[in-house]
């Protein structure tokens, strides 16, 4: 069973720092791309970064960029999302997802992802609050 379970999430004041994990089951991650998304209340699931599996090239939204990190370990079979200087507007809920790479790129240099759709394997999601 394709599985992808995040953790890490929790409450943090302006300018910490909290870092993702998403631990995949039922399949490996070495031929997947991987995405981190976000969605605060009232707003769409928004891409926030995204790894290729072929060179783990990886690209991020405008507002993370210089302040979070994807990266993955393939020997655990895990992705990361390193998160420092956080503002209160990071706080959402973030979700990981995966999607094998084979013919066409999942990741994108303008938008992140290709498409969000294009990702078949998601995470149940996990909090992240940052707050004084």
């Amino acid at each position: 069973q394709v599985q992808l379970v995040e953790s890490g999430g929790g409450l943090m004041q302006p300018g910490g720092s909290l870092t993702l994990s998403c631990v995949a089951s039922g399949f490996t991650l070495d031929s997947y791309a991987v995405a981190w998304f976000r969605q605060a209340p009232g707003t769409e699931r928004t891409p926030v970064s995204c790894i290729t599996s072929s060179d783990s090239t990886t690209y991020y939204a405008n507002s993370v960029r210089g302040r979070f990190t994807i990266s993955r370990d393939i020997a655990k079979n895990t992705a990361y999302l390193q998160m420092n200087s956080l503002k209160p507007e990071d706080s959402a809920i973030y979700y990981c997802a995966a999607e094998r790479e084979r013919l066409f790129r999942r990741c994108d240099l303008g938008k992140v992802v290709r498409s969000s759709t294009d990702f078949g394997s998601w995470g149940q999601g996990t909090q992240v609050t940052v707050s004084s």
